[in-house]
Parts: C-alpha cells; structure tokens; sequence
C-alpha cells in the first residue's frame, strides 16, 4: 500500500475537491434555478481534474521517483489514481445528492419533462442517484484512462538524447 500512498492520498482530495465542485454549482443556482446551465457548466470541472491529475503525477515523479519516471510509470500511477477515483465515487455521488444537494434530482426531472427534451419516465429512468453512481464510476475510470495518458506524457523525463 505504501507503493500507492501517492495515488490513494491524491484520489481522496481529488473526491474532495468533486464534493467543493458540487457546494459551488449548487451556490452558483445550476441545480435549482439556473439548472438549464448545469449540464454545460458542469463540464468546466474537467480543467479542474486535469489540473489534478498533472499534480498528482508531478508528485509521485518526485516524491517517489526522484524527479525521474518515464510515461508507462506515470500511466500506471495515474491508472491506480482513476482506480481510487472511482472507488470512491459512488460515496462521493450519495453525499452531493443527499446532503448537498437533495432536491437536485426532482429539478432536472421537472425541467426536462417541461421542456419537453424527456418524457417523465425517461427522465426519471436517467436522473437518480444509482445511475448517477454507475456513470460516475465509468466516468471516473474512462476519463481516468485518457487523462492519465495524456498527462503521464506531460509529466515524464525527456530523454536528453547525449545520455542515451
């Protein structure tokens, strides 16, 4: 486990940081009263997650490899990263739906029947908390995948081509 105290501790403020994301678009009115704007708002967040996950690999490179890892060590500590994410994401969902922002579900129910873009069980079907859970999970690992790739990339040691 000591090998991976990186990842778990980054993964536990990376859920933290999701539940101050969720406190701000409930204090912004994107679950209530702007909730027409939540799902394109919403989506601002992956800059903040990317912005950890750069952090978090950045750290693992120095802290546990001596400034030096190559991009397969920084995929595979940003796939135990996504592991832990998504570990911990159906706790994550159950505390913004129930205690953040209980009426979330009833709200975007209400506007997507009213505006005709879902019928009241399609809606209903879509927004709940288990399925919310289920795609925070894939969600979680899937873009977990790319963005651990993508950053692992960022983040390695360039091979100075005279050490070779």
């Amino acid at each position: 486990m000591k090998k991976f105290a990186i990842e778990i501790r980054w993964g536990i403020q990376f859920s933290i940081v999701s539940l101050v994301w969720m406190i701000f678009e409930k204090t912004m009115g994107w679950h209530d009263a702007l909730i027409n704007k939540q799902a394109i708002y919403t989506n601002l967040f992956a800059f903040v997650a990317i912005g950890l996950y750069f952090i978090a690999l950045s750290d693992k490179k120095k802290n546990f490899y001596n400034g030096r890892m190559d991009w397969k060590q920084g995929f595979i500590s940003g796939m135990i990263l996504s592991t832990v994410i998504a570990v911990l994401s159906p706790m994550v969902q159950s505390v913004t739906y129930t205690y953040i922002t209980p009426h979330f579900f009833e709200n975007i129910i209400q506007y997507r029947v009213a505006h005709k873009f879902q019928t009241q069980s399609q809606a209903e079907m879509y927004f709940n908390l288990k399925s919310y859970t289920i795609q925070a999970i894939f969600g979680a690992f899937s873009f977990g995948v790319l963005t651990s790739a993508v950053v692992a990339f960022v983040v390695r040691t360039k091979i100075n081509t005279n050490e070779k």
